[in-house]
């Protein structure tokens, strides 16, 4: 199985990763279901059964949306080196990663630049199963009953976030001020329930974590008014990371739909087909800064 590039060709077509990807994400949109809100805790975080290491960012989210039972993945290659094989007629699930190359290598279409220009960083994928898949994959790497882990509650992610804001409770509205770094909360009692409380206090953190002093996101720093393209982007980014810290939680029920924030988001997408990936990796990286999670590479360097 080769990998593609964004720009490889194949049978003389050209492969964009991006449009892929994005045309699974509008998809699933169209069906009702907003992807990045589907919580992943009965599966378990998405995660490469022979590595053990978790998927994240759009990764994360692409393979979560499957509704499997267990979000265990292996690559073509991997089932066949345990001796397993994938069931017939099964269809594997993209996986995107990104490869730095020199720039004086041809055949390839930068996508971003490092700072010293010396590298480009090309966007590829290859294609995973889920252990439900395949047959044949030896006991030892299969599932067995998972153990229940006791969840971080919600207080201890917000009091565990590193350089936290200064959170108030002087206006009865939710909002997170840039300038002078804090966040505004209604009181608790305003809420129906614990859950929605801190739902609504983990968008206002991630917003917070573009400050300046923190991850400097520009979608924040440099969001000139409502409605702007850095405000539809940063306001993707606070709702995708709010859901990933709702699912680290174990909070479930504040998952709801409507048409109008379906429709919002399709016309976003459809619009710009990297949208949803600028998106997805700025709020892995927000997640990982407010739970405090070392930097790390996006689990697909090549599993095969």
């Amino acid at each position: 199985m080769e990998t593609q590039t964004t720009t490889a060709k194949k049978n003389d077509t050209h492969i964009d990763v991006y449009q892929i990807i994005n045309e699974k994400v509008i998809e699933q949109l169209n069906n009702g279901t907003v992807p990045w809100r589907k919580p992943w805790t009965e599966g378990g975080l998405p995660q490469n059964l022979i590595s053990k290491k978790h998927y994240r960012g759009i990764n994360m989210m692409l393979l979560s949306m499957m509704g499997y039972e267990h979000n265990l993945f292996l690559s073509f290659k991997q089932v066949h080196d345990v001796g397993g094989s994938v069931k017939k007629g099964e269809k594997g699930h993209v996986v995107v990663y990104w490869s730095q190359l020199d720039n004086k290598q041809e055949g390839t279409e930068p996508v971003e630049e490092n700072k010293d220009q010396k590298k480009k960083s090309i966007l590829r994928y290859y294609y995973v199963f889920n252990v439900a898949q395949c047959d044949k994959i030896p006991e030892k790497y299969l599932p067995t009953a998972r153990e229940t882990k006791e969840l971080p509650s919600c207080e201890s992610i917000v009091s565990a976030m590193q350089h936290c804001p200064s959170i108030r409770h002087k206006e009865q509205k939710a909002f997170y001020h840039p300038k002078e770094d804090y966040v505004n909360m209604p009181k608790k009692r305003s809420f129906k329930n614990d859950e929605s409380y801190y739902s609504t206090l983990f968008h206002e953190l991630v917003h917070s974590t573009g400050h300046e002093s923190r991850l400097k996101r520009e979608t924040l720093t440099q969001m000139a008014e409502f409605g702007d393209d850095n405000y539809s982007q940063e306001e993707l980014v606070a709702e995708m990371g709010t859901c990933y810290l709702q699912s680290f939680a174990g909070i479930t029920s504040e998952f709801e739909n409507s048409t109008a924030y379906l429709q919002g988001w399709l016309g976003k997408l459809k619009g710009d087909k990297k949208f949803i990936f600028t998106a997805a990796r700025a709020a892995q990286k927000a997640t990982d800064y407010i739970l405090n999670v070392p930097d790390q590479k996006d689990v697909p360097e090549r599993q095969e």
